[in-house]
């Protein structure tokens, strides 16, 4: 994530900065070729570290630099690399860093994408990591079968700009509602660019779902988003629904302390503080449906972890949702439908909880997790069962095909 926000401001929609990174390798991206990679390989454009300098560092082949950098092109055409998206999904928005590439970044830049069927990809040769080569005959050919350059643009030829010199971002809003599951970067005619980061949204193909089997309906990879939260000082709510576990303190959710904690604490019968104040984070699910399994691990955390939690859900249509945005997720206290009521929670340790859902009818479209008094998340899952109550959305967001849970499923859960 970058520029994370701070106390009191709240994830919109498109500030985009704050969704996932869908290329990052540590979500499974990968790039499948580039055509040059004369001073700095392709796979520097999708670390999920932010670029570096080393002034006096220098390869074989010239200037070591954290990036992608192309050779000064003396032949016809220009450069270009194509990335499978560790998530596939909706593209909102493009973060073109040329940090640190100040007389030899990349004057220009488009972005293709495309969405391919698995079993219709022909077989990439795997690339290794390598400086001071360019693409072979074979390489061209292979991945000419991908058709790339008659994908759909994204983002048509663009100028990218210098800021600072470590901290130079170009940023680009995507206005597309197509799924996406590769990209093609071009920049012209060659140079380098430090970090692309392709920030959306993932979305699950929800009729191949085996109903028989809960699935995380909070996974920023399937589709689910953080729309509202109250701090994020140290760490933004999406990593919480992040893909795989957690890396480090730095990959969850952590707020401040809060100022207004009491002198001296104390705690009920229950070993529960008795604090007035609280943190929340709101969340949009990939899907409709159902929660029956709440995951919330604090792992990591182990001086600042939470002193207890809980979690609810309503049901909410795309227009209330942007209402609550507004007015910052004050909603009617009768909206919401407990989920797991308030529970003591351990630092450094997963917790896997049973939901308060005893009917099967009881679908949600947004969840909220309050935390007390405050402190960090590593992971939150919410498992259960897609519902046909997708009907609430708009027809653009609509899964193709309605889904219902057969009375025989009550026995087992």
């Amino acid at each position: 994530m970058t520029d994370i926000p701070k106390e009191g401001k709240l994830t919109r929609f498109l500030d985009f900065t704050q969704l996932i990174d869908m290329a990052s390798e540590c979500v499974g991206g990968k790039v499948l070729f580039a055509t040059d990679d004369f001073f700095a390989p392709a796979e520097n454009l999708i670390k999920s570290d932010s670029p570096s300098f080393k002034e006096h560092e220098y390869t074989e082949f010239g200037k070591w630099m954290d990036g992608w950098e192309t050779r000064r092109k003396r032949i016809p055409g220009h450069d270009w690399c194509v990335i499978q998206l560790g998530i596939q999904g909706i593209i909102r928005g493009v973060d073109v860093d040329i940090s640190y590439f100040s007389g030899s970044y990349a004057p220009r830049m488009s972005i293709q994408a495309a969405n391919l069927n698995e079993e219709n990809v022909p077989a990439i040769p795997p690339r290794e990591a390598k400086t001071g080569a360019a693409a072979t005959p074979e390489e061209f050919e292979a991945i000419s079968e991908l058709n790339s350059d008659s994908w759909d643009y994204l983002v048509p030829m663009s100028e990218l700009k210098p800021g600072d010199p470590d901290s130079s971002h170009n940023y680009f809003f995507v206005n597309s509602q197509q799924r996406w599951t590769h990209i093609r970067l071009n920049i012209f005619p060659d140079g380098g660019i430090a970090r692309l980061r392709v920030y959306g949204t993932g979305q699950r193909d929800w009729t191949s779902s085996d109903s028989k089997e809960p699935v995380d309906l909070v996974a920023i990879a399937f589709g689910g988003v953080c729309v509202g939260f109250s701090n994020a000082h140290f760490g933004h709510p999406n990593n919480m629904i992040g893909v795989g576990q957690p890396k480090s303190m730095a990959d969850g959710w952590e707020t401040a302390r809060r100022l207004d904690r009491p002198p001296v604490l104390e705690s009920d019968e229950n070993g529960l503080l008795q604090i007035p104040g609280s943190e929340w984070a709101v969340f949009r699910l990939a899907h409709p449906g159902v929660i029956t399994q709440i995951e919330i691990d604090t792992r990591y955390y182990i001086g600042n972890s939470p002193d207890s939690c809980q979690v609810d859900g309503c049901v909410l249509t795309t227009q209330e949702e942007e209402d609550m945005v507004r007015n910052q997720w004050i909603l009617p206290a009768h909206k919401w439908k407990p989920l797991l009521p308030v529970t003591k929670l351990s630092p450094d340790q997963n917790h896997v909880l049973d939901s308060l859902t005893l009917e099967l009818q009881d679908v949600i479209t947004h969840a909220r997790l309050t935390i007390t008094p405050d402190g960090g998340v590593s992971r939150l899952r919410l498992r259960g069962y897609p519902s046909s109550i997708c009907l609430l959305r708009p027809l653009r967001e609509k899964p193709t095909l309605k889904f219902s849970l057969k009375p025989s499923f009550r026995a087992n859960l």
